[in-house]
């Protein structure tokens, strides 16, 4: 930020998190900046407390400060609810806060609004909404570090209203909150921008792995008509097979009951979950959490041999999919796939990969999607000569890893970006640049 002008004079604001301030700058407590609303709920069972009128918002509502104002909730409230509950309706113009599962979510209200006991609505009595919105933003990571409790984080009334904040001038807000909406909203396109180049990435990437284990890599091969309505053509040397036709063995992984805590002790089994499939890599080499040779002995769980592919068979990443460099074990909610020798493991690992919309449209989705084995078992892939599918694989690895290599410098930008954005909106809030001065300097240089 020493491109920037600062302050001809600063002094120490005795707050770690604002740090020095400059001279003139005040520092006061929410409690006399804002009026602080507590929030509550309506007795979910009673009808005529729902579908109202009223704004209702809670941590739902906020988002991860994806978005500054906000003016709708996904539920709302009747005048019936609304006295029920006991909670007070805030004025437009004031910041909803999460204070609880999670701590820190946070918008800019541009209606009157109520929220429930995970938000706080704080309603300011004086300067300048913008600004308060941008310094609350600025203040997350340490609001979030105040919180309590154990079945789950929550940050206390009196931790909030307690919480010390910097104050300007009004024109001084004034001044940053522009400041500010103008330069976040040129980083918001430029983030968005490289977004949009991602998901540009990720669709090139997908197509080349489509077309390579669906087509092969010669495209003057003569064609034939798969048989198959979403396939299509394939080369005339290949065939369709069920998943059952080149496989082993497809196994549905077990979990130890919680109370049996004998097989967490003194652990070297890799013990596969969800949370350990990677989007960066699609090889799984370990494991968070382990199981030990007891589990195995008690037929607790099922060894998977080395070189399987695991495919998550339930839940939000259902069809996601890994190849297991070790032997391994997993839980309930992933199936092991052993291929036999019509198949390259790799090659059965990317024709599952582009297969992740089609598991969850056979997955019997009624509220929750189940890909259980018989409908693993069930799936229909393209199956070349061994040695052609080693080829394949050899030639996506190659062209795969230099879209890898663009996406992750992408990756690295918009992380750049985001990080700019925090620490500018941080120096700007707290003092540690004259806003109204930069300006200045930018219209006379334009």
């Amino acid at each position: 930020m020493s491109r920037y002008q600062r302050y001809p004079e600063y002094r120490d604001s005795g707050v770690e998190w604002i740090g020095e301030i400059p001279g003139h700058w005040e520092v006061k407590q929410t409690r006399h900046i804002f009026k602080i609303f507590s929030g509550s709920t309506p007795k979910s069972g009673e009808e005529i407390f729902w579908d109202g009128d009223i704004t209702w918002f809670t941590p739902d509502d906020l988002g991860n400060n994806q978005q500054k104002n906000i003016s709708e909730s996904r539920r709302k409230i009747t005048e019936e609810g609304y006295k029920s509950c006991g909670t007070s309706l805030a004025k437009k113009n004031s910041i909803v806060f999460s204070t609880r599962a999670p701590i820190g979510h946070i918008a800019l209200s541009t209606v009157p609004a109520c929220c429930n006991q995970g938000c706080r609505i704080l309603e300011p009595e004086n300067g300048n909404i913008d600004y308060w919105y941008y310094t609350l933003v600025s203040a997350k990571p340490v609001l979030q570090s105040l919180g309590q409790g154990s079945t789950f984080m929550e940050l206390p009334r009196q931790s909030l209203a307690s919480f010390n904040l910097p104050f300007p001038s009004l024109e001084e807000q004034q001044a940053i909150a522009s400041f500010l909406d103008r330069k976040t909203a040129e980083i918001d396109e430029l983030i968005t921008k490289k977004e949009d180049l991602l998901k540009k990435l990720d669709e090139k990437r997908t197509a080349l792995i489509t077309r390579a284990v669906t087509k092969g890599l010669d495209p003057s091969a003569p064609m034939k008509e798969s048989g198959v309505e979403w396939l299509g053509e394939i080369p005339k040397h290949w065939e369709v097979k069920k998943l059952k036709y080149v496989t082993d063995k497809v196994q549905t992984g077990t979990t130890p009951q919680s109370n049996d805590d004998e097989y967490f002790l003194d652990t070297t089994i890799i013990w596969y979950t969800p949370s350990d499939f990677s989007d960066q890599s699609l090889m799984l080499t370990d494991s968070k959490r382990k199981l030990n040779k007891i589990a195995i002995e008690n037929g607790i769980v099922k060894i998977i041999p080395a070189g399987s592919v695991l495919v998550i068979g339930i839940g939000a990443t259902l069809g996601k999919v890994g190849l297991s460099i070790n032997q391994c074990c997993c839980n309930q909610q992933i199936n092991g796939i052993s291929p036999n020798r019509l198949i390259d493991a790799k090659f059965l690992l990317y024709s599952l990969l582009i297969k992740q919309e089609i598991m969850k449209l056979i997955s019997n989705a009624t509220t929750l999607g189940i890909m259980n084995q018989e409908k693993t078992k069930s799936i229909q892939l393209c199956i070349p000569p061994i040695e052609e599918q080693q080829a394949i694989t050899e030639q996506i690895e190659k062209k795969t890893a230099t879209i890898d290599l663009q996406k992750a410098q992408v990756t690295e930008a918009i992380e750049r970006l985001k990080e700019y954005r925090s620490a500018l909106i941080t120096n700007a809030v707290t003092g540690k640049m004259d806003v109204q001065l930069h300006r200045t300097r930018e219209i006379l240089s334009a």
